[in-house]
């Protein structure tokens, strides 16, 4: 099982974020760590001794949190599961709150392994506008203070499309980060929910965003030169080093049970899904249940087939052909000639007994994953084996 614990805190709300958080206050936060204690409780008897292989504490800001109330959150989770040996245990962080006196010597003396910097940019000015608190030369700091407090796996995250950014400011922001020499990076297109100040910015004429060829363009030579740094493409949005891939977040993508703490946070097991509430004061009436919320969604057959698809096509190994067969009893229609346009245009491959995206793929992996879902609707279940190329 995964561990999901979200932190619904931030020093201010970034122009572009639509993550459920709010203002940050220090009663505020012991309330939140005494009620996710209280829940972790609850979900600890009703589960059982469950075993945990991964943790990963989001967000939010996590880093606005005291060593010592994220102590207490993985000392809970520990009575309460198995955590497994070497388990992975992230933890997101934003580099104003991670270069806290002895913040990040102390978390990694209790067992974070793994440190996710939120870095966004190495340019002031896009850092500005995006709303972040922080400069270049913290997120920098940021990351050397992580390697000074014994961080071997790190994790930076940044965010293309950007408004004013073209491609020589993106693929110079990522030399920055590949000097930074981190094992991970993550790499956002930039995404506007409707409310949301940049939103409202742009909708004005305050701002203009690449247009749909500037965008493309980062994402295709952005992806090929982190590749040739020697970071590999292994998910739409994720690179990293040989051996050091998000082991949460592949778990995910493998369609792993997992638990979320805290409000808003998602949970996913034994073929049912609920979410917590957002507000904390309602998620404070809930907490102490233990029991499924209201609303929980069962996963029917077809829900976990269109998400085993969903899933696997966002990865670089795709997916399994032979093992979508006996999930689903479908044996896959290569010849179907919407798979074969999408062959053709090179936007997918399919041998070895797998369907993969290519990355001109993996740029328009909704409309390609649409498609091919739609394909799979119309083909009927079968107790027939292919031999797979």
């Amino acid at each position: 099982m995964l561990l999901y614990v979200h932190v619904p805190f931030c020093v201010r709300k970034c122009g572009y974020c639509a993550f459920h958080s709010g203002p940050f206050s220090a009663p505020e936060a012991e309330r939140y760590v005494e009620l996710v204690l209280r829940e972790l409780d609850c979900r600890g008897k009703a589960l059982g001794r469950r075993a945990v292989e991964t943790v990963y504490i989001g967000g939010g800001t996590p880093s606005l949190l005291t060593p010592a109330q994220i102590g207490a959150i993985l000392e809970g989770a520990a009575a309460r599961f198995d955590l497994e040996a070497g388990a992975e245990i992230t933890l997101e962080a934003n580099p104003e709150s991670a270069l806290k006196t002895g913040f990040l010597v102390a978390v990694r003396a209790l067992g974070v392994n793994r440190l996710s910097l939120g870095v966004q940019s190495l340019r002031d000015d896009l850092l500005a506008t995006l709303g972040r608190a922080h400069d270049a030369a913290r997120a920098r700091l940021a990351a050397r203070a992580a390697r000074e407090a014994g961080f071997s796996n790190l994790s930076l995250d940044m965010i293309w499309g950007l408004p004013g950014q073209d491609v020589s400011a993106w693929l110079a922001d990522l030399a920055g980060i590949v000097a930074l020499a981190p094992e991970h990076v993550s790499c956002y297109g930039l995404s506007l929910e409707e409310g949301a100040p940049l939103a409202e910015a742009v909708d004005a004429g305050g701002l203009s965003l690449p247009d749909e060829e500037e965008g493309a363009r980062m994402y295709l030579e952005g992806s090929a030169y982190l590749e040739s740094e020697g970071f590999g493409h292994y998910e739409i949005s994720n690179y990293a080093r040989p051996g050091r891939e998000s082991r949460h977040n592949r778990g995910y993508w493998s369609g792993r049970d997992y638990l979320g703490l805290g409000p808003a946070a998602v949970s996913t097991l034994g073929g049912r899904r609920w979410a917590n509430p957002a507000g904390l004061d309602e998620y404070a009436r809930t907490a102490a249940i233990g029991a499924e919320r209201e609303g929980t969604e069962i996963l029917t057959a077809d829900v976990r087939r269109q998400e085993m698809v969903m899933l696997a096509l966002r990865t670089r190994d795709g997916l399994d052909l032979q093992e979508f067969m006996a999930a689903t009893g479908i044996e896959f229609p290569r010849r179907d000639p919407a798979v074969e346009r999408l062959r053709s245009s090179g936007l997918v491959r399919l041998g070895a007994g797998r369907l993969q995206l290519t990355r001109e793929g993996m740029l328009v992996s909704n409309s390609v994953i649409e498609l091919v879902l739609g394909v799979l609707d119309r083909t009927p279940a079968s107790t027939a084996q292919e031999s797979y190329d």
